[in-house]
């Protein structure tokens, strides 16, 4: 049998099949750095060659990232091979702003980037630099497939690409010889022979749970139990329809904000909670405002819900790519006008899903349904975009490290992240906690939410009225 090549898992798949003509499912962020004399070209801009000598030289930490896909025949099934016409300068490009650039600038730029699908028959990662920025700084925008990182765990390359002391020493390049990429016929056959194994390991998995009967039977009652709460949570329901969920384009609006985190936890200490229920209930404080004051639209008796990544990722997984994440469903209490209540509802919801474990529940939800064939799988998918909406938004919050971080000599500044748009989702945010602050990515459709900057002044005064309530 031919090993040259990795079969995506069920869940890595399904972001592959979800992604349409006009929602791209690749992760992404913006990094902001100041200079540093590594990275500085003639003239005082950025010497891209040197920008691309780094990141070549720490490929070999992230081998995914020389990877591309070929499907196995007839089963359709996606897998991972070597890209034997990897070409770095194409994955790391090279933009200007006309001096002094702004950050809404910047922004625009990295818009128009960001909303430009990968390329499947490459490596599916691209990073853009800009330079023209006011002091000199540049920014990297990123973006990555969700098929290849969840965005919570696992090495990608930021992680690699960054530390907490400055460098001068941009390293070596590997010598990479990729693979022999295997015959259709090969994969074809790989794959039977797999198959056929199957029935083998199913009933080992069965002796073994025979001679771990209790132990089997209690795991199986929680994970019985922890399913159906899932379940309950609204995945099989539609929420109700807004004016952030309507038919979207291909088209990104980008916006940033930046928050003392400290301040964030003043609202935790002094309401209870953690950080991340603060965050779940400023978002709820921003959609009401938002959808109240600037959509005219009557909250009362909406359902609205949040999707929230949950990181599934052990110690032993970290390091590793591909996704390990399940989601919660969270009501967002928008009838609520008293923000102390909806923070209090956001902790009971929060709570119970702990205590059921739903992040447990949703992962078997998905593990149940792993044997779905590809070609199954995709028209499912489409069905599903055209018909189901279980949640409205997708919130996502990152801890990061709260140490000042270094790509060669030049600082980093800022990291805003950028979750994908679902079909239908006109609004997505995520955030990235980082030495002391709290960077927030706000992603919108371009005709759904022209008035994005608005809603991120929302956002700032739903934070403010949760700060004066907690002290």
């Amino acid at each position: 049998m031919t090993t040259n090549y990795e079969r995506l898992s069920f869940l890595d798949n399904t972001f592959l099949v979800m992604e349409g003509p006009t929602n791209p499912m690749h992760i992404g962020a913006t990094l902001v750095f100041q200079p540093g004399d590594s990275l500085r070209g003639e003239g005082g801009g950025v010497d891209i060659e040197a920008v691309r000598a780094f990141i070549g030289a720490r490929l070999q930490y992230v081998p995914r990232y020389r990877q591309r896909l070929k499907w196995i025949p007839i089963e359709r099934h996606p897998v991972w091979v070597d890209d034997e016409y990897f070409d770095l300068s194409y994955h790391v490009r090279h933009a200007a702003l006309p001096h002094p650039g702004s950050m809404e600038q910047m922004r625009e730029m990295s818009g128009r980037f960001l909303s430009q699908r990968l390329d499947r028959a490459r490596p599916m990662w691209e990073v853009l630099v800009i330079e023209g920025l006011e002091d000199g700084c540049f920014a990297l925008v990123t973006k990555v497939h969700h098929c290849m990182i969840d965005g919570i765990g696992g090495v990608d390359l930021l992680k690699v690409l960054l530390a907490p002391m400055p460098s001068t020493e941009i390293g070596e390049p590997d010598q990479f010889e990729p693979r022999p990429v295997p015959a259709s016929v090969d994969l074809l056959i790989d794959e039977a022979v797999r198959f056929l194994q199957f029935p083998p390991e199913a009933a080992k998995n069965v002796r073994r749970a025979r001679e771990e009967t209790k132990e089997f039977g209690d795991r199986l009652r929680h994970r019985l139990r922890a399913m159906t709460e899932s379940a309950r949570s609204g995945w099989f329901v539609n929420a109700s329809e807004t004016p952030l969920n309507r038919k979207i384009g291909p088209n990104r609006r980008i916006a940033h904000l930046t928050t003392d985190l400290n301040v964030v936890k003043a609202i935790k200490n002094g309401l209870g909670g953690t950080v991340n229920d603060v965050v779940i209930a400023a978002v709820a404080g921003a959609v009401r405002s938002f959808l109240i004051e600037e959509r005219d639209f009557d909250v009362a008796g909406v359902d609205f819900r949040a999707m929230v990544p949950v990181s599934i990722r052990d110690e032993e997984g970290v390091g590793e790519l591909g996704n390990q994440i399940t989601m919660w469903l969270l009501d967002l209490p928008l009838a609520e006008s008293d923000p102390v209540e909806r923070f209090r509802a956001v902790v009971a919801g929060t709570a119970h899903r702990k205590e059921t474990d739903q992040a447990l529940g949703a992962a078997m939800l998905t593990q149940s349904a792993s044997f779905t064939p590809s070609t199954v799988l995709t028209v499912a998918a489409r069905v599903a975009a055209a018909t189901a909406r279980p949640f409205n938004l997708t919130v996502t919050n990152v801890p990061g490290p709260q140490v000042p971080l270094y790509m060669l000599e030049s600082r980093l500044e800022r990291i805003f992240p950028i979750v994908p748009l679902w079909v239908n989702h006109g609004l997505g945010v995520a955030l990235f906690s980082y030495d002391g602050m709290l960077n927030w990515g706000f992603a919108a459709d371009w005709d759904t939410v022209p008035d994005l900057d608005l809603f991120v002044a929302r956002m700032e005064a739903a934070l403010d009225e949760l700060h004066d309530a907690a002290t």
